[in-house]
């Protein structure tokens, strides 16, 4: 079992920037690859980023390239999602998620935090 725990979010102005973290329990992180998903309210939960077990492999939604950087720290369990030049349409709920194996399907997570919102105002 994982269990994860985000923070970091908040309100912030269109431009400005918020740092992410999830922190997990357990002894097994390094052996999990980690996402970030986001929902904003009427529309499905949509994939971020995603970081390969070392950290050495990311991935991004074409949305947020550039823009954010996902990365972690395996000493301490954690993950982060760097967000910079924030937009309206960043507005969501913020996941941190743990799997197996690289992916971005929202299915191959098996562990899920409990979201973290962010707020972007124009």
């Amino acid at each position: 079992q994982v269990q994860l725990v985000e923070s970091g979010g908040g309100l912030v102005q269109a431009g400005g920037s918020l740092r992410l973290s999830c922190a997990t329990s357990g002894r097994t992180f390094s052996s999990y690859v980690m996402g970030w998903f986001r929902q904003a309210p009427g529309k499905e939960r949509e994939f971020v980023a995603r970081i390969s077990w070392s950290g050495g492999g990311t991935y991004y939604a074409d949305s947020v390239k550039g823009r954010f950087t996902i990365s972690r720290d395996n000493a301490k369990n954690t993950v982060y999602l760097q967000m910079n030049s924030l937009k309206p349409e960043d507005a969501a709920v913020y996941y941190c998620a743990a799997a197996r194996g690289l992916s971005f399907r929202r299915s191959d997570y098996d562990y899920w935090g409990q979201g973290t919102q962010v707020t972007v105002s124009s």
